[in-house]
């Protein structure tokens, strides 16, 4: 019984010893990876959000218009994206339905569209862009590019619905966050 107790209590501590690692990763390396999802010449003057305390804070405040999400510590696979301000609305909805238990991207998505009925959110007027690199590491990471075009559909578009990785397409036609996939092939 005590075997099973001490091998519990070190279990415990080198769980809690691995995410305080995670956590505490540098400020400079979460912005310096946050910002590898954007084109070279708009990285220097991203917004970042990144961890620290286990928390979602500006760690960096930028000068132009895009803001950047730092690799969360407490998810396995690697993640970075930056997208227009104008989003940041809509982003900061879904991390908090998140935040608050919500799960799954028809649920959260279910809450945004009523919070954009109601009036409580509203989504860029105008095209807003979305860069991710994601994968198993920040080495393995892929790229692609989103382009929010609220309420787009093939017809209004010209732009296929059908997914591919070959070539752009519309995912989500005819809803609010409508959006271009773009994807790109690996380095």
């Amino acid at each position: 019984m005590r075997t099973s107790a001490a091998l519990l209590a070190l279990g415990s501590l080198m769980a809690c010893t691995a995410t305080t690692m995670a956590q505490s990763k540098p400020a400079a390396q979460q912005i310096a990876e946050a910002v590898t999802a954007l084109p070279e010449p708009m990285q220097a003057g991203a917004s970042v959000l990144g961890y620290e305390g286990g928390k979602l804070t500006m760690i960096r405040q930028g000068t132009n218009e895009m803001i950047c999400l730092a690799d969360d510590p407490e998810q396995e696979q690697f993640s970075v994206a930056c997208y227009h301000e104008s989003l940041e609305p809509f982003m900061a909805r879904g991390r908090a339905l998140r935040a608050s238990g919500v799960t799954g991207l028809r649920d959260v998505n279910a809450a945004r569209l009523a919070d954009l009925e109601s009036g409580k959110l509203k989504m860029p007027d105008q095209p807003a862009s979305l860069f991710v690199r994601s994968g198993d590491t920040a080495e393995a990471a892929q790229s692609r590019q989103v382009i929010y075009i609220p309420y787009a559909t093939q017809q209004t578009t010209g732009i296929p619905e059908q997914p591919s990785r070959t070539r752009p397409w519309l995912m989500f036609p005819g809803t609010p966050w409508a959006h271009v996939m773009i994807s790109f092939p690996a380095n």
